[in-house]
């Protein structure tokens, strides 16, 4: 089923996008502070939003 050509292209592949990833980041890393501030708040709304539903779904079973 994989073959050793397959295997070398796999790594060769995986090893050249975490490159691409780590490249990438670094690059953008100074306007990243500029862009994103505050992003903890979307990510508590979000837990807020997803703890309300699960709350009511669980409550709807009493009614």
């Amino acid at each position: 089923m994989f073959t050793t050509g397959r295997i070398i292209f796999t790594l060769i592949f995986v090893i050249a996008f975490i490159i691409g990833i780590v490249y990438s980041y670094r690059k953008e890393k100074g306007t990243q502070k500029i862009h994103y501030k505050k992003t903890y708040l979307i990510l508590i709304g979000l837990l807020v939003f997803m703890t309300l539903l699960f709350l009511i779904v669980k409550m709807k079973k009493f009614f």
